[in-house]
């Protein structure tokens, strides 16, 4: 039990100091890799949401430290932005996401305390949490557009579109979490703009269709397939999320979605 508590107090000192610091970092290279780290930071955000959710009704410190994974990944995929020389972006406009990043990882970091001092979640600021996460990864998704409009990035609409399916499943993994641990589902449904999830479900379908098109060789092909049987397999729990539906089951799915559609990405930029 000692043991459990001090990798707890690690764990949780370890998202602490991400709030605080910022890492020496290689400045990316391309444009192309600048796209890639705003998509990485996106996802990662919403993945950390996902976990603190199903810890806000466990506890668990395998699932916190899923939530310090998510952070992890998504502050690293910050510094690299923040150490970007492509110029594709002002200072001030990742200076800008930045700070809505530092207030993400703040509040973060107060909801997993209140978890463990009392048991169960404050569900203002969890609120509060879920809005500021959908407003950083708005300014985030703005500014990628912003990027591929500014004439120095070139991406292909599959890739384009696997990345929006694979930002859409971590959006929608974090709204049905709250929905499937009942500590927080009673009174809370996550950010109050952000759009229902049958709606975010069907936009799933459109960008996988969309990924589906062109032309394919054998290993992609596998991929995608594999990617389609998974969310035909839960797309019902995802249109009808008001039913009872077994969430763990859920979870798993959807992000061997994610991980065949971070394979889909690579696939098709090694045959760019």
């Amino acid at each position: 039990m000692k043991d459990t508590r001090l990798r707890v107090r690690s764990l949780v000192a370890a998202l602490v100091l991400l709030a605080f610091t910022s890492l020496g970092v290689k400045a990316q290279e391309t444009a192309g890799g600048f796209l890639s780290d705003l998509h990485e930071f996106r996802v990662n955000n919403y993945m950390a949401l996902d976990a603190y959710y199903r810890f806000s009704a466990s506890g668990d410190t395998e699932t916190l430290n899923e939530i310090v994974l998510g952070i992890n990944s998504a502050n690293d995929a910050m510094n690299t932005i923040i150490g970007s020389t492509t110029g594709v972006l002002s200072a001030e406009q990742i200076e800008g996401l930045n700070q809505e990043f530092d207030k993400f990882k703040s509040l973060m970091r107060s909801n997993i305390n209140d978890v463990r001092k009392t048991g169960y979640p404050d569900l203002r600021l969890v609120s509060d949490m879920a809005n500021q996460a959908l407003t950083m990864n708005n300014m985030a998704t703005d500014l990628y557009q912003v990027a591929q409009e500014s004439g120095q990035t070139e991406t292909s609409p599959r890739i384009e579109a696997a990345r929006s399916a694979a930002v859409k499943m971590a959006q929608m993994m974090a709204k049905y979490s709250v929905r499937t641990n009942s500590s927080v589902s009673q009174t809370f449904q996550g950010s109050a703009t952000e759009k229902p999830l049958d709606e975010q479900a069907r936009e799933f379908d459109q960008l996988l269709a969309t990924v589906m098109r062109g032309e394919s060789g054998a290993e992609l092909k596998d991929v995608m397939e594999d990617v389609s049987s998974k969310w035909e397999f839960i797309r019902g729990s995802y249109i009808n999320y008001n039913e009872k539906n077994v969430g763990f089951v859920i979870d798993r799915y959807s992000k061997g979605i994610l991980k065949g559609l971070s394979t889909t990405i690579e696939l098709l930029q090694s045959n760019v």
